[in-house]
């Protein structure tokens, strides 16, 4: 999972994470070809017995990769969410979505999340009309960030409920915590805690 080829993050996780935004929907996306592990090897990798420890692992580097985030920065995200009184899952999902990088590919203003990072790290967001360059940076509820014009972006997809959009503008507003329960995403968050926790 370490190798930077999104297609084959995807086969190793045995599904579709959406890491190429729309080439992820045709019918020539590599695991709709090929659904089976990249590798020698690969399609006899379904016969083997996975142990709890390889579903934890694969589990936890399905969410890095995911989120793009380094080994150092889920470690980190762990231990700060742990540390909350609430529910250490939802702490650490929460600390994923706040991100700068999530909430703009959330906003619909990138196809993907490689392509919201970009846009921070070249210097094309501004966070309460700040010049922002770190893609790890967390929104706080009455967050607004803005897009630079120059980019030409059209919003895409749908609104969400925590996060009020100017397409206009090219802008949004954080103005509630994103409901966690109303996602739908394909992360077992319990395999991770198991995984930190051993």
């Amino acid at each position: 999972m370490e190798k930077n080829d999104k297609c084959r993050i995807c086969r190793r996780a045995g599904e579709k994470l959406f890491l190429k935004g729309d080439k992820c929907y045709l019918p020539s996306c590599p695991v709709t070809k090929r659904p089976y592990a990249p590798g020698q090897g690969g399609a006899r990798s379904g016969r083997k017995k996975v142990s709890d420890y390889a579903k934890q692992l694969l589990e936890k580097q399905k969410a890095r990769a995911i989120y793009q985030v380094s080994e150092k920065q889920m470690s980190n995200y762990f231990a700060q969410a742990r540390k909350k009184k609430l529910s250490t899952g939802n702490e650490l999902i929460n600390l994923l979505e706040n991100r700068v990088d999530n909430m703009i590919f959330r906003s619909g203003l990138a196809s993907t999340r490689g392509e919201s990072r970009q846009m921070v790290t070249h210097g094309n967001v501004l966070v309460n009309d700040k010049k922002i360059q770190s893609p790890s940076l967390q929104l706080k509820v009455g967050d607004k960030v803005r897009i630079n014009a120059k980019l030409k972006k059209e919003i895409k997809g749908e609104a969400l409920p925590w996060l009020k959009i100017s397409k206009d503008n090219l802008e949004f507003e954080l103005i509630n915590a994103p409901d966690i329960d109303s996602m739908t995403s394909s992360i077992n968050i319990q395999l991770i805690i198991e995984f930190y926790s051993r």
